[in-house]
C-alpha cells in the first residue's frame, strides 16, 4: 500500500543553519574558563568542572575534538535525520526513528525536566556549539547548531536500541508500497555466521580475591570506535571513568571511586507486536478493540533527503493505535509495536547511576526501569556484587505466546505494569563469590546459586545457554585467587568450547572411512592437526585456522537442513550433520585456505587481522595495507574475548569490525580504586593523530594499560592541560 507523496525542491526551513549570538559566545567563553581538560599520554581526556554542568560542557567539547563526525552521526540517527546527509537510501531508517522521536515532544519534555537535568542538557549543547564556533573549518553535515532538547533523542547508550528492532524492509513494504524480500522462516539470520552481538560482564566478590576486594570486568562487544574512553569529574561529586557513547554526556560502561557497572544485551522480551483488525471508514480507518471500534490515528511525517540536485522530501501518512505505530502487515492485519519509550526518565537513570556510591543507591536508579534492553553487572567498594536481569519487563498474561504478535483486539493482551526489580531474575552476593552475564540466559549466572528458571514467567528470557556461557563458568568456578591480572587472563582465556564436541564428531567420521576412500589420504594431515589440537586459539595456530574455516563452511552447508528441522545450526552440526557434510566441508576449507594463502597450513594470525586505515565510520580494508594479527576469534565459537572478522571485496584476509571494543578490569578498595583498560585502536578518529591507533597492539594482545584515575597518577603522564577553546 503506497501512502507516499514525493516532493522535490528546497527544504530550507528544515535544514537552514542557525546563527550564534555574541551573548552566547560570551557565555561559552566564561564557562570554558572554569573547566580543565587534561590529556594523558594516550590522548584520553580527563575533564573537570566546578559543577556537573561545567563537566558536561568540557566532556562534549573533548568528544568533538576527538571525533565530531561520530558525535553528529549518532544524533543524525537518533533524530531521524541521516537522509539529510546520506541521501534517499536512509529515508526509511529516518522514518523508523520519527515514528517515536518527535521534536515537539522532546522540546516539551526538556521544558518539563528538573532544573538540574535541564542545566546538563544546556551545557551539553553549549559544549558542542562552542567547539563548532572555535573550529570553523569543521563543517557539520547537517547539525550546524545543537539544541538542549536534542540530548533526549539519544538517552540510552546501547549500540542498537529497541527502536532498531523494527524491520526496515517490512516498514518500507508497508509505507512505501515496495514489496521486499520476506524475512527468513523460523526467524534468525539467513547467514548462520552473522556475528553474535553482546558483551561480557563479570563480578568477583572479595572472598574470591587475593586482596579481598571486589573485582569487575567491563567488556562491551560493539562495533569498533563506537565509544570513547574518558574521565569526567566535578566539585559536585561527579567522578566517573569509562566508555561514553559518542555524543552522550554520561559514562555508559564504567566506574566511579566506589561503584562500577557493566551492561550486557538482555534476552528479556521487552516489547510486543499486536495484530490489529483494521477496517476502512468514511473518515479513514478504525480498529477493533473489545466490542468497540476505535479510530486509527493518522499523522504526517516529512523526511528530507539529500539529492545531487539539492534537498528533496518524502511525506508519509503514518498510522498508530493506542498500542503504538503500525510497522508492517501480516495477512491483511496491520501490526503495531509497543515498547518502553521514556527518554526523560532514561536520561535521568543513565546519568544518576554514574554518581551512585553503593549498592543501595545504584539499585534506586534501577527503579526507574528505563535501561530496557540490558542486563547489568555491578560491584562496589563495600564488597557487594550484583546482577540485574533486564530493567524493563512488562507484566503480561502468561497464557499468550508473547514471542509472536498477539491479538490487539483482545484487552487481555494489555501490559499490566512492569515487573519490579525483586520480581525479575537478580543476584546479590551469591555464595559462589562470582557472577556473570555474556548475553546468555541468567540461569547460569552464578553457577549453583543462579536464579531458577521455574520461578519466572517465560517472557523474562528468550535466549539460551551459549558457548560463551559455558566458557565463563569454567574460568570462574572453584577459584579463590583472583587478582586484576588473573581476571584479565580469564577474560582472554583461549578455549573455544564450540569445538569440544564438533571436532571429535569429525574425527569419528574420518576414522570410520573405508581404507580405500580417497578422503582417507586427502584429509589425513588435516585430521592429524585437529586430533592434536587443544581447542585453543592462538595467532600462531594452524589448527585454529583449519577448524574455523571448516566450521564456517559446514554451518553454511547444513543451514538449510537445520532451519527445516527447527534445530539451531550449531546443534545440527554436531548431532545431525552427515559424515559426507562434515568431511566435505573439511576438504572445501582446506582448498579455500590453499587457494587464498598458498597452503592450508596457515597460522591464524596471518588471516585474522586488525586494521584501521581511515577515520571513516564504515571502514575500508585492504590486504596491501598495514594490519596486525589477532589471536582471539568470533564469540560464536565461545571465545570470551570477541573479534568479529570476515573477508571483504578484494581481501583474502579477515578483518575485524566488532567485538572487544573497550576492556577494563577494576579493583575496588574502601579507600581507593585501581584499574587497567584498553580501547580498540585509540582515542582519536583523526588518522593524523598519534592516538588514532596507538592502542592497537595492546588491544590485539590483551595488554591493558594502567588507568590514571587520580590526579597524582597523571603526573608524568600528561600531554597537555587546557581550557575548552584554548
Amino acid at each position: 500500500m503506497n501512502k507516499l507523496a514525493l516532493v522535490f525542491g528546497a527544504v530550507v526551513a528544515l535544514v537552514a543553519p542557525q546563527r550564534t549570538s555574541t551573548g552566547e559566545v560570551a557565555d561559552w567563553e566564561r564557562q570554558a574558563r572554569g573547566i580543565t581538560i587534561v590529556r594523558d599520554d594516550w590522548g584520553i581526556a580527563h575533564v573537570h568542572g566546578k559543577t556537573d554542568a561545567d563537566a558536561v560542557f568540557g566532556l562534549m567539547y573533548a568528544q568533538a575534538e576527538d571525533d565530531f563526525n561520530r558525535v553528529e552521526t549518532n544524533f543524525l540517527n537518533s533524530m531521524g535525520r541521516l537522509a539529510e546527509a546520506d541521501g534517499e537510501r536512509e529515508v526509511y531508517r529516518d522514518l523508523r526513528m520519527k515514528l517515536f522521536i518527535d521534536p515537539d515532544s522532546m522540546k516539551a519534555q526538556y521544558a518539563a525536566s528538573p532544573a538540574w537535568l535541564k542545566s546538563l542538557m544546556t551545557a551539553w549543547a553549549a559544549g558542542l556549539n562552542f567547539y563548532l564556533y572555535k573550529h570553523p573549518a569543521v563543517k557539520p553535515r547537517v547539525i550546524t547548531k545543537f539544541e538542549p532538547w536534542m540530548a533526549l533523542s539519544f538517552s540510552e547508550g546501547s549500540i542498537g536500541g529497541d527502536i532498531e528492532q523494527v524491520n526496515l524492509a517490512q516498514l518500507e513494504s508497508f509505507y512505501g508500497g515496495k514489496r521486499t524480500e520476506a524475512p527468513t522462516p523460523n526467524g534468525g539470520p539467513s547467514d548462520p555466521l552473522e556475528e553474535p552481538g553482546g558483551s561480557n560482564g563479570i563480578a568477583i566478590s572479595p572472598a574470591n580475591t587475593v586482596n579481598h576486594r571486589a573485582l569487575l570486568l567491563i567488556n562491551p562487544h560493539t562495533s569498533f570506535f563506537f565509544r570513547s574512553e574518558v574521565q569526567v569529574t566535578s566539585d559536585e561529586g561527579l567522578n566517573a571513568y569509562g566508555a561514553v557513547t559518542w555524543g552522550q554526556f554520561f559514562i555508559y560502561q564504567g566506574f566511579n571511586e566506589r561503584t562500577g557497572w557493566m551492561h550486557t544485551t538482555s534476552g528479556a522480551d521487552d516489547l510486543d507486536e499486536y495484530k490489529e483488525t483494521v477496517t476502512k471508514t468514511r473518515d479513514g480507518y478504525a480498529y477493533k478493540y473489545g466490542n468497540a471500534q476505535r479510530p486509527v490515528m493518522a499523522t504526517t511525517i516529512t523526511i528530507p533527503y539529500k539529492t545531487p540536485r539539492g534537498m528533496a522530501k518524502k511525506e508519509f501518512t503514518v498510522y498508530r493505535t493506542h498500542h503504538g505505530p503500525v510497522v508492517r502487515d501480516v495477512n491483511g492485519k496491520w501490526v503495531t509495536i509497543k515498547m518502553m519509550h521514556e527518554p526523560l526518565k532514561a536520561l535521568i537513570q543513565s546519568y544518576t547511576r554514574t554518581k551512585a556510591k553503593d549498592y543501595r543507591s545504584f539499585r534506586q536508579t534501577m527503579e526507574l526501569h528505563t535501561n530496557s534492553s540490558n542486563n547489568t553487572i555491578f560491584a562496589d567498594a563495600d564488597g557487594d556484587i550484583a546482577y540485574f536481569h533486564a530493567n524493563f519487563i512488562p507484566r503480561r498474561d502468561p497464557k499468550f505466546d508473547w514471542t509472536k504478535p498477539v491479538d490487539g483486539s483482545d484487552p487481555a493482551t494489555e501490559w499490566k505494569g512492569v515487573l519490579g526489580v525483586d520480581e525479575s531474575p537478580r543476584l546479590l552476593n551469591p555464595g559462589t563469590g562470582w557472577l556473570f552475564n555474556v548475553n546468555n540466559w541468567p540461569w547460569s549466572a552464578a553457577g549453583p546459586d543462579s536464579p531458577r528458571r521455574a520461578d519466572y514467567p517465560a517472557y523474562v528470557e528468550s535466549g539460551g545457554e551459549s558457548a560463551r556461557g559455558v566458557h565463563a563458568t569454567l574460568v570462574l568456578k572453584d577459584r579463590k585467587d583472583f587478582t586484576v591480572s588473573s581476571l584479565l587472563s580469564a577474560a582472554y582465556d583461549s578455549y573455544l568450547p564450540a569445538f569440544t564436541n564438533l571436532v571429535p564428531a569429525l574425527i569419528n567420521d574420518y576414522d570410520r572411512l573405508a581404507g580405500d576412500d580417497p578422503l582417507k589420504t586427502t584429509l589425513a594431515e588435516q585430521v592429524t592437526q585437529l586430533r592434536g589440537w587443544d581447542t585453543r586459539w592462538s595467532a600462531t595456530s594452524v589448527p585454529t585456522s583449519l577448524a574455523i574455516y571448516w566450521a564456517e563452511d559446514l554451518a553454511r552447508r547444513v543451514n538449510p537442513d537445520a532451519r527445516r528441522a527447527g534445530v539451531p545450526v550449531d546443534e545440527y552440526m554436531v548431532a545431525r550433520a552427515s559424515p559426507e557434510q562434515r568431511l566435505g566441508s573439511l576438504a572445501a576449507a582446506s582448498d579455500r585456505l590453499s587457494a587464498d594463502f598458498g597452503t592450508w597450513k596457515t597460522p591464524w594470525g596471518d588471516i585474522n587481522r586488525y586494521q584501521r586505515l581511515t577515520g571513516d565510520i564504515v571502514q575500508p580494508f585492504s590486504d596491501a595495507g598495514a594490519s596486525i594479527p589477532v589471536g582471539f576469534t568470533s564469540s560464536r565459537w565461545g571465545s570470551l574475548a570477541s573479534f568479529g572478522a570476515r573477508t571483504y571485496p578484494g581481501t583474502r584476509k579477515m578483518y575485524g569490525t566488532s567485538g572487544n571494543s573497550f576492556v577494563a578490569v577494576v579493583e575496588f578498595g574502601r579507600d581507593s580504586v585501581r584499574a587497567k583498560a584498553v580501547t580498540a585502536g585509540g582515542e582519536s578518529g583523526n588518522p593524523t593523530s598519534k592516538h588514532f591507533n596507538d592502542q592497537a597492539e595492546r588491544y590485539a594482545t590483551g595488554a591493558l594499560r594502567d588507568v590514571y584515575f587520580y590526579p597524582g597518577q597523571l603526573k608524568g603522564h600528561t600531554e597537555r592541560t587546557y581550557h575548552p577553546g584554548n
